[in-house]
């Protein structure tokens, strides 16, 4: 799974970013991706196992 984000910046400003270039948010984002997959990689082994019977 891959996830892409873009922005713009209408006024020039540059992102909002932590001291080694991370945007801030990237930890929740990461957190929230993880979570999504791990659903989708556990509804896919139930639909494996569901299909199995």
């Amino acid at each position: 799974m891959t996830l892409m984000a873009g922005c713009t910046h209408q006024d020039g400003a540059s992102p909002d970013t932590t001291p080694t270039g991370t945007p801030s948010g990237y930890a929740d984002m990461k957190k929230k991706v993880d979570a999504a997959e791990s659903a989708a990689a556990a509804a896919d082994r139930d639909a494996r196992s569901t299909a199995d019977r």
